[in-house]
Protein backbone atom coordinates (compact mmCIF):
# COMPACT_ATOMS: atom_id res chain seq x y z
CA UNK A 1 0.00 0.00 0.00
CA UNK A 2 2.88 2.38 0.44
CA UNK A 3 3.59 2.90 -3.14
CA UNK A 4 -0.12 2.88 -3.87
CA UNK A 5 -0.98 5.91 -1.85
CA UNK A 6 2.47 7.51 -2.07
CA UNK A 7 4.13 6.68 -5.53
CA UNK A 8 2.44 5.24 -8.38
CA UNK A 9 5.85 3.89 -9.85
CA UNK A 10 8.91 5.49 -11.04
CA UNK A 11 9.26 9.19 -11.07
CA UNK A 12 6.93 11.89 -9.70
CA UNK A 13 5.10 10.81 -6.41
CA UNK A 14 1.49 11.03 -6.15
CA UNK A 15 1.16 13.72 -4.05
CA UNK A 16 3.44 15.81 -6.02
CA UNK A 17 0.57 15.15 -8.82
CA UNK A 18 -1.98 15.60 -6.56
CA UNK A 19 -0.72 19.44 -5.67
CA UNK A 20 0.52 20.05 -9.63
CA UNK A 21 -2.65 19.44 -10.48
CA UNK A 22 -4.82 21.29 -8.30
CA UNK A 23 -2.17 24.28 -9.24
CA UNK A 24 -3.24 23.61 -12.80
CA UNK A 25 -7.04 23.17 -11.97
CA UNK A 26 -7.43 26.62 -10.54
CA UNK A 27 -5.48 28.25 -12.76
CA UNK A 28 -6.98 26.72 -16.03
CA UNK A 29 -10.64 27.62 -13.69
CA UNK A 30 -9.87 31.13 -12.90
CA UNK A 31 -8.28 32.01 -16.48
CA UNK A 32 -11.63 30.41 -17.83
CA UNK A 33 -13.83 33.08 -15.85
CA UNK A 34 -11.37 35.92 -16.55
CA UNK A 35 -11.73 35.49 -19.82
CA UNK A 36 -14.57 33.95 -20.93
CA UNK A 37 -17.16 34.19 -17.66
CA UNK A 38 -18.16 31.61 -15.43
CA UNK A 39 -21.67 31.26 -17.33
CA UNK A 40 -20.61 30.95 -20.47
CA UNK A 41 -21.30 28.29 -23.23
CA UNK A 42 -18.08 26.42 -22.98
CA UNK A 43 -17.23 26.98 -19.44
CA UNK A 44 -20.30 25.34 -19.01
CA UNK A 45 -20.02 22.58 -21.16
CA UNK A 46 -16.29 21.93 -19.98
CA UNK A 47 -17.74 21.44 -16.30
CA UNK A 48 -21.03 20.01 -17.66
CA UNK A 49 -19.24 16.41 -19.44
CA UNK A 50 -15.52 17.18 -18.58
CA UNK A 51 -14.46 18.25 -15.81
CA UNK A 52 -17.50 17.79 -13.03
CA UNK A 53 -17.90 13.85 -14.42
CA UNK A 54 -13.81 12.88 -13.80
CA UNK A 55 -13.55 14.93 -10.81
CA UNK A 56 -17.47 13.35 -9.24
CA UNK A 57 -15.64 9.64 -10.67
CA UNK A 58 -12.98 10.04 -8.48
CA UNK A 59 -15.09 11.51 -5.07
CA UNK A 60 -16.93 8.17 -5.93
CA UNK A 61 -14.67 5.85 -6.32
CA UNK A 62 -13.61 7.12 -2.71
CA UNK A 63 -17.18 7.22 -1.25
CA UNK A 64 -17.39 3.37 -2.54
CA UNK A 65 -14.94 2.21 -0.43
CA UNK A 66 -15.36 4.62 2.60
CA UNK A 67 -18.10 2.41 4.45
CA UNK A 68 -16.84 -1.13 4.43
CA UNK A 69 -13.29 0.53 5.48
CA UNK A 70 -14.62 1.95 8.61
CA UNK A 71 -16.48 -1.25 9.50
CA UNK A 72 -13.85 -3.82 8.85
CA UNK A 73 -10.76 -1.34 10.65
CA UNK A 74 -13.45 -0.10 14.01
CA UNK A 75 -14.42 -4.03 14.29
CA UNK A 76 -10.17 -4.98 13.64
CA UNK A 77 -9.58 -2.32 16.19
CA UNK A 78 -11.80 -3.27 19.18
CA UNK A 79 -11.05 -7.16 18.11
CA UNK A 80 -7.00 -6.04 18.18
CA UNK A 81 -7.37 -4.46 22.27
CA UNK A 82 -8.80 -7.80 23.11
CA UNK A 83 -10.59 -5.97 26.51
CA UNK A 84 -13.83 -4.28 26.48
CA UNK A 85 -12.25 -2.46 29.50
CA UNK A 86 -9.48 -1.38 27.05
CA UNK A 87 -11.93 -0.16 24.17
CA UNK A 88 -13.55 1.80 26.51
CA UNK A 89 -10.50 3.37 27.73
CA UNK A 90 -9.46 3.86 24.29
CA UNK A 91 -12.52 5.10 23.11
CA UNK A 92 -12.78 7.96 26.12
CA UNK A 93 -8.86 9.11 25.02
CA UNK A 94 -9.60 9.78 21.61
CA UNK A 95 -13.22 11.16 22.79
CA UNK A 96 -11.66 13.39 25.45
CA UNK A 97 -9.05 14.56 22.61
CA UNK A 98 -11.87 15.32 19.63
CA UNK A 99 -14.13 17.52 22.25
CA UNK A 100 -11.04 19.26 23.82
CA UNK A 101 -9.50 20.55 20.84
CA UNK A 102 -12.28 20.86 18.97
CA UNK A 103 -13.84 23.41 21.70
CA UNK A 104 -10.19 24.87 21.62
CA UNK A 105 -10.37 25.58 18.02
CA UNK A 106 -14.10 26.85 18.44
CA UNK A 107 -13.34 29.27 21.04
CA UNK A 108 -9.99 30.54 19.11
CA UNK A 109 -12.41 31.20 15.94
CA UNK A 110 -14.12 33.08 17.94
CA UNK A 111 -11.95 35.77 19.44
CA UNK A 112 -10.61 36.45 16.75
CA UNK A 113 -13.58 37.22 14.55
CA UNK A 114 -14.98 39.01 17.31
CA UNK A 115 -11.92 41.24 16.93
CA UNK A 116 -11.33 41.78 13.29
CA UNK A 117 -15.27 41.95 12.85
CA UNK A 118 -15.14 41.45 9.54
CA UNK A 119 -19.10 41.81 8.82
CA UNK A 120 -19.52 45.15 10.30
CA UNK A 121 -18.43 47.19 6.94
CA UNK A 122 -20.46 44.99 4.32
CA UNK A 123 -21.98 47.26 2.11
CA UNK A 124 -25.77 46.37 1.81
CA UNK A 125 -25.66 46.41 -1.97
CA UNK A 126 -23.88 43.63 -1.70
CA UNK A 127 -25.42 42.05 1.15
CA UNK A 128 -29.10 42.17 -0.95
CA UNK A 129 -27.20 40.81 -4.14
CA UNK A 130 -25.38 38.13 -2.98
CA UNK A 131 -28.86 36.86 -0.96
CA UNK A 132 -30.54 37.25 -4.44
CA UNK A 133 -27.94 35.06 -5.94
CA UNK A 134 -27.94 32.68 -3.37
CA UNK A 135 -31.53 32.43 -2.30
CA UNK A 136 -32.18 28.50 -3.69
CA UNK A 137 -29.34 27.40 -2.94
CA UNK A 138 -30.27 29.21 0.87
CA UNK A 139 -33.74 27.84 0.88
CA UNK A 140 -32.63 23.99 0.14
CA UNK A 141 -30.48 24.39 3.18
CA UNK A 142 -32.97 25.60 5.48
CA UNK A 143 -35.13 22.92 4.35
CA UNK A 144 -32.01 20.33 5.14
CA UNK A 145 -32.09 21.85 8.68
CA UNK A 146 -35.50 21.37 8.85
CA UNK A 147 -35.57 17.90 8.08
CA UNK A 148 -32.61 16.64 9.75
CA UNK A 149 -31.19 18.71 12.20
CA UNK A 150 -28.83 18.20 15.07
CA UNK A 151 -31.00 16.94 18.37
CA UNK A 152 -31.72 14.56 20.32
CA UNK A 153 -32.54 11.96 17.66
CA UNK A 154 -28.96 12.50 16.74
CA UNK A 155 -27.52 10.58 19.73
CA UNK A 156 -31.10 7.95 19.46
CA UNK A 157 -30.12 7.40 15.86
CA UNK A 158 -26.46 6.74 16.51
CA UNK A 159 -28.10 3.03 17.30
CA UNK A 160 -28.49 1.73 14.05
CA UNK A 161 -31.52 -0.15 13.43
CA UNK A 162 -30.53 -1.44 10.27
CA UNK A 163 -26.62 -1.39 9.70
CA UNK A 164 -26.73 -2.16 5.98
CA UNK A 165 -29.22 0.15 5.02
CA UNK A 166 -27.15 2.90 7.13
CA UNK A 167 -24.28 1.76 4.92
CA UNK A 168 -26.49 2.78 2.12
CA UNK A 169 -27.58 5.89 3.81
CA UNK A 170 -24.05 7.22 4.23
CA UNK A 171 -24.95 6.92 7.83
CA UNK A 172 -21.30 6.80 8.99
CA UNK A 173 -22.62 6.93 13.11
CA UNK A 174 -24.83 3.88 12.36
CA UNK A 175 -22.18 2.27 10.54
CA UNK A 176 -19.45 2.98 13.40
CA UNK A 177 -21.75 1.55 16.07
CA UNK A 178 -22.29 -1.48 14.91
CA UNK A 179 -18.76 -1.95 13.91
CA UNK A 180 -18.24 -1.25 17.56
CA UNK A 181 -20.92 -3.45 18.92
CA UNK A 182 -18.89 -5.94 16.39
CA UNK A 183 -15.99 -5.90 17.61
CA UNK A 184 -16.95 -5.90 21.17
CA UNK A 185 -18.65 -9.37 20.27
CA UNK A 186 -15.99 -10.36 19.08
CA UNK A 187 -13.99 -10.02 22.05
CA UNK A 188 -16.30 -11.83 24.36
CA UNK A 189 -15.71 -14.79 22.20
CA UNK A 190 -12.82 -18.10 22.47
CA UNK A 191 -9.69 -17.78 20.30
CA UNK A 192 -10.17 -19.86 18.10
CA UNK A 193 -13.85 -19.26 17.71
CA UNK A 194 -13.11 -15.62 16.85
CA UNK A 195 -10.11 -16.12 14.49
CA UNK A 196 -12.19 -17.03 11.31
CA UNK A 197 -14.01 -14.18 11.27
CA UNK A 198 -10.86 -11.43 12.31
CA UNK A 199 -8.99 -13.48 8.88
CA UNK A 200 -11.97 -11.99 6.97
CA UNK A 201 -12.37 -8.89 8.45
CA UNK A 202 -8.68 -8.51 8.09
CA UNK A 203 -8.90 -9.56 4.12
CA UNK A 204 -11.44 -7.23 3.74
CA UNK A 205 -9.51 -4.43 4.89
CA UNK A 206 -6.81 -5.47 2.76
CA UNK A 207 -8.63 -5.45 -0.04
CA UNK A 208 -10.17 -2.08 0.58
CA UNK A 209 -6.67 -0.45 0.87
CA UNK A 210 -5.99 -2.07 -2.50
CA UNK A 211 -9.17 -0.50 -4.04
CA UNK A 212 -7.96 3.15 -2.26
CA UNK A 213 -4.55 2.71 -4.37
CA UNK A 214 -6.40 2.11 -7.39
CA UNK A 215 -8.62 5.21 -6.82
CA UNK A 216 -5.44 6.80 -5.87
CA UNK A 217 -4.51 6.32 -9.74
CA UNK A 218 -7.56 8.78 -10.29
CA UNK A 219 -6.45 11.45 -7.94
CA UNK A 220 -4.40 13.72 -10.67
CA UNK A 221 -7.08 14.06 -12.96
CA UNK A 222 -9.70 14.37 -10.34
CA UNK A 223 -8.38 16.88 -7.80
CA UNK A 224 -7.92 18.91 -11.49
CA UNK A 225 -11.90 18.38 -12.44
CA UNK A 226 -12.62 19.31 -9.11
CA UNK A 227 -10.86 22.80 -8.66
CA UNK A 228 -11.46 23.74 -12.29
CA UNK A 229 -15.31 23.48 -11.83
CA UNK A 230 -14.90 26.01 -8.35
CA UNK A 231 -12.71 27.87 -9.79
CA UNK A 232 -14.21 28.46 -13.45
CA UNK A 233 -17.62 29.47 -11.77
CA UNK A 234 -16.60 31.99 -8.94
CA UNK A 235 -13.08 32.97 -9.98
CA UNK A 236 -12.27 36.20 -7.67
CA UNK A 237 -15.60 37.65 -8.15
CA UNK A 238 -16.80 36.59 -4.67
CA UNK A 239 -13.69 36.91 -2.91
CA UNK A 240 -13.16 40.64 -3.17
CA UNK A 241 -16.78 41.67 -1.46
CA UNK A 242 -16.11 38.97 1.11
CA UNK A 243 -12.38 39.04 1.60
CA UNK A 244 -12.43 40.22 5.20
CA UNK A 245 -14.21 37.05 6.20
CA UNK A 246 -12.54 34.49 3.68
CA UNK A 247 -9.22 36.00 5.46
CA UNK A 248 -10.30 35.38 8.94
CA UNK A 249 -11.42 32.12 8.16
CA UNK A 250 -7.92 30.82 6.63
CA UNK A 251 -6.16 32.71 8.92
CA UNK A 252 -7.87 31.44 12.09
CA UNK A 253 -7.69 27.79 10.85
CA UNK A 254 -4.26 28.62 10.01
CA UNK A 255 -2.93 30.07 13.15
CA UNK A 256 -4.62 26.89 14.91
CA UNK A 257 -2.41 24.37 13.14
CA UNK A 258 0.93 26.62 13.17
CA UNK A 259 -0.25 27.19 17.52
CA UNK A 260 -2.58 25.14 18.94
CA UNK A 261 -2.01 21.67 17.17
CA UNK A 262 1.97 22.57 17.01
CA UNK A 263 2.13 23.13 20.69
CA UNK A 264 0.02 19.96 20.92
CA UNK A 265 2.28 17.64 18.93
CA UNK A 266 5.48 19.77 20.59
CA UNK A 267 4.76 19.39 24.37
CA UNK A 268 1.38 16.80 24.78
CA UNK A 269 2.55 14.32 21.70
CA UNK A 270 6.04 14.81 21.89
CA UNK A 271 6.80 15.09 18.04
CA UNK A 272 8.58 17.69 16.22
CA UNK A 273 5.00 19.43 14.39
CA UNK A 274 7.42 19.63 11.07
CA UNK A 275 7.98 16.40 11.05
CA UNK A 276 4.59 15.09 11.82
CA UNK A 277 2.86 17.85 9.10
CA UNK A 278 5.80 16.86 6.75
CA UNK A 279 5.23 13.23 6.95
CA UNK A 280 0.70 13.64 6.65
CA UNK A 281 0.95 15.60 3.43
CA UNK A 282 -0.84 12.79 0.98
CA UNK A 283 -4.25 12.85 3.32
CA UNK A 284 -3.89 16.95 3.76
CA UNK A 285 -4.13 17.07 -0.08
CA UNK A 286 -6.35 14.90 -0.84
CA UNK A 287 -8.92 16.25 2.50
CA UNK A 288 -8.08 19.84 0.67
CA UNK A 289 -9.38 18.20 -2.67
CA UNK A 290 -12.16 16.55 -1.88
CA UNK A 291 -13.45 19.00 1.01
CA UNK A 292 -14.36 15.21 2.63
CA UNK A 293 -13.19 13.64 5.84
CA UNK A 294 -14.85 10.62 5.13
CA UNK A 295 -13.31 10.54 1.77
CA UNK A 296 -9.92 10.81 3.24
CA UNK A 297 -10.14 8.20 5.73
CA UNK A 298 -8.55 5.21 3.31
CA UNK A 299 -5.67 7.89 2.73
CA UNK A 300 -5.77 8.98 6.07
CA UNK A 301 -5.14 5.44 7.31
CA UNK A 302 -2.19 4.58 5.27
CA UNK A 303 -0.60 7.81 6.10
CA UNK A 304 -0.63 6.90 9.77
CA UNK A 305 0.71 3.61 9.65
CA UNK A 306 3.24 3.73 6.96
CA UNK A 307 4.03 7.22 7.49
CA UNK A 308 4.09 7.43 10.83
CA UNK A 309 4.45 4.08 12.22
CA UNK A 310 1.47 4.03 14.15
CA UNK A 311 0.13 0.13 15.02
CA UNK A 312 -2.95 -0.33 12.65
CA UNK A 313 -5.30 -1.43 15.65
CA UNK A 314 -5.23 2.42 16.93
CA UNK A 315 -5.36 3.94 13.66
CA UNK A 316 -8.11 1.62 12.14
CA UNK A 317 -9.72 3.06 15.68
CA UNK A 318 -9.09 5.97 16.33
CA UNK A 319 -9.55 7.91 12.49
CA UNK A 320 -12.95 6.49 11.48
CA UNK A 321 -14.32 8.04 14.76
CA UNK A 322 -12.37 11.59 14.00
CA UNK A 323 -13.23 11.56 10.68
CA UNK A 324 -16.89 11.88 12.02
CA UNK A 325 -16.45 13.86 15.40
CA UNK A 326 -12.77 15.53 15.18
CA UNK A 327 -14.07 18.76 13.48
CA UNK A 328 -11.66 21.50 14.41
CA UNK A 329 -11.69 22.91 11.71
CA UNK A 330 -15.13 22.93 10.87
CA UNK A 331 -15.75 24.53 14.53
CA UNK A 332 -13.80 27.20 13.71
CA UNK A 333 -15.75 27.90 10.50
CA UNK A 334 -18.86 27.84 11.98
CA UNK A 335 -18.32 29.87 15.20
CA UNK A 336 -16.60 32.37 12.54
CA UNK A 337 -19.43 32.19 10.39
CA UNK A 338 -22.41 32.88 12.79
CA UNK A 339 -20.59 35.90 14.26
CA UNK A 340 -19.75 37.31 11.01
CA UNK A 341 -23.32 37.19 10.23
CA UNK A 342 -24.71 38.54 13.27
CA UNK A 343 -22.42 41.49 12.90
CA UNK A 344 -23.95 41.78 9.03
CA UNK A 345 -27.43 41.46 10.08
CA UNK A 346 -26.41 44.01 12.98
CA UNK A 347 -27.50 41.18 16.09
CA UNK A 348 -24.97 42.17 19.10
CA UNK A 349 -24.46 39.02 20.93
CA UNK A 350 -23.91 38.84 24.80
CA UNK A 351 -20.89 37.11 26.83
CA UNK A 352 -23.71 34.63 27.26
CA UNK A 353 -24.88 34.52 23.24
CA UNK A 354 -20.97 34.17 22.32
CA UNK A 355 -20.75 31.04 25.05
CA UNK A 356 -24.17 29.82 22.99
CA UNK A 357 -22.26 29.70 20.13
CA UNK A 358 -18.97 28.37 21.06
CA UNK A 359 -20.80 25.62 22.75
CA UNK A 360 -23.00 24.98 19.37
CA UNK A 361 -20.06 25.13 17.16
CA UNK A 362 -18.70 22.11 19.02
CA UNK A 363 -22.02 20.11 18.97
CA UNK A 364 -22.72 20.84 15.53
CA UNK A 365 -19.32 20.50 14.17
CA UNK A 366 -19.16 16.80 15.66
CA UNK A 367 -22.82 16.42 14.36
CA UNK A 368 -21.99 17.39 10.83
CA UNK A 369 -21.24 14.55 8.24
CA UNK A 370 -18.19 14.58 6.91
CA UNK A 371 -19.23 15.51 3.06
CA UNK A 372 -18.56 18.60 1.34
CA UNK A 373 -20.62 21.48 2.84
CA UNK A 374 -22.40 19.20 4.93
CA UNK A 375 -21.91 21.88 7.78
CA UNK A 376 -24.00 24.22 6.11
CA UNK A 377 -27.37 22.84 7.50
CA UNK A 378 -26.36 22.98 10.91
CA UNK A 379 -25.40 26.62 10.46
CA UNK A 380 -28.93 27.49 9.64
CA UNK A 381 -30.16 26.30 12.91
CA UNK A 382 -27.57 27.94 14.77
CA UNK A 383 -28.34 31.29 12.93
CA UNK A 384 -31.95 30.65 13.93
CA UNK A 385 -31.12 30.52 17.57
CA UNK A 386 -29.34 34.22 17.42
CA UNK A 387 -31.70 35.79 15.97
CA UNK A 388 -29.64 35.84 12.59
CA UNK A 389 -32.30 35.41 9.38
CA UNK A 390 -31.43 31.59 8.28
CA UNK A 391 -31.62 33.05 4.94
CA UNK A 392 -28.63 35.06 5.64
CA UNK A 393 -26.50 31.82 4.99
CA UNK A 394 -26.77 32.58 1.21
CA UNK A 395 -24.04 35.17 1.60
CA UNK A 396 -21.65 32.28 2.26
CA UNK A 397 -22.43 30.10 0.08
CA UNK A 398 -20.45 31.49 -2.71
CA UNK A 399 -17.20 31.22 -1.12
CA UNK A 400 -18.12 27.92 1.29
CA UNK A 401 -16.11 25.37 -1.37
CA UNK A 402 -12.60 27.38 -0.82
CA UNK A 403 -13.55 27.54 3.19
CA UNK A 404 -14.40 24.08 2.83
CA UNK A 405 -11.05 22.71 1.35
CA UNK A 406 -9.07 24.35 4.41
CA UNK A 407 -11.23 23.85 7.61
CA UNK A 408 -11.47 19.84 5.95
CA UNK A 409 -7.79 19.81 5.71
CA UNK A 410 -7.70 21.20 9.50
CA UNK A 411 -9.94 18.24 10.75
CA UNK A 412 -7.73 15.74 8.84
CA UNK A 413 -4.99 17.26 10.36
CA UNK A 414 -6.35 17.27 14.04
CA UNK A 415 -7.75 13.41 13.44
CA UNK A 416 -4.06 12.16 12.61
CA UNK A 417 -2.56 14.51 16.04
CA UNK A 418 -5.72 12.83 17.69
CA UNK A 419 -4.33 9.15 16.71
CA UNK A 420 -1.15 10.12 17.54
CA UNK A 421 -2.13 11.35 20.85
CA UNK A 422 -4.13 8.11 21.85
CA UNK A 423 -1.10 5.96 20.72
CA UNK A 424 1.44 7.70 22.55
CA UNK A 425 -0.96 7.35 25.75
CA UNK A 426 -1.04 4.07 25.37
CA UNK A 427 2.68 3.67 25.18
CA UNK A 428 2.46 1.71 21.59
CA UNK A 429 3.83 4.31 19.61
CA UNK A 430 6.20 7.54 20.07
CA UNK A 431 7.82 9.95 17.71
CA UNK A 432 11.08 7.53 17.73
CA UNK A 433 8.76 4.98 15.74
CA UNK A 434 8.26 7.20 12.88
CA UNK A 435 10.03 5.85 9.65
CA UNK A 436 13.12 7.13 8.39
CA UNK A 437 11.95 9.63 5.39
CA UNK A 438 14.29 7.49 2.83
CA UNK A 439 11.44 4.45 4.11
CA UNK A 440 8.47 6.99 4.28
CA UNK A 441 6.24 7.18 1.64
CA UNK A 442 6.36 11.21 1.25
Amino acid sequence: MAESIGNTGTGMKLHTKILLALLIGAAAGILANTQLGGDAPLVIWVNKYLAGPIGQIFLRLLFMIVMPLVFASIALGVAGLGDLRKVGQVGGKAIGYFFGTTLLAATFGLVIVAAVKPGAGLPDEIKTELMTTYADDASSKITAQETGGFGINTFVNIVTRNPVKSAADGDMLGVIFFGLMFGAALTQLRPETAKPMIDVLQALNDVVIEIVGMAMKLAPAGVTGLIFGVTSRFGFALLEPLAGYVAVVLGALLLHVLINLSLILKFVIGINPFVFYSRIRSALITAFSTSSSSATLPTAIAVATEDLGIPPKVAGFVLPLGSTMCMNGTSIFEGITVIFLAQVFGVDLSLGGMIIVVVMSVITAIGAAGVPGGSIPLLVGILAMIGVPGEGIAIVLGVDRILDMTRTTVNVCSDLSATAFVARSERVWDASMVPAKSAATL
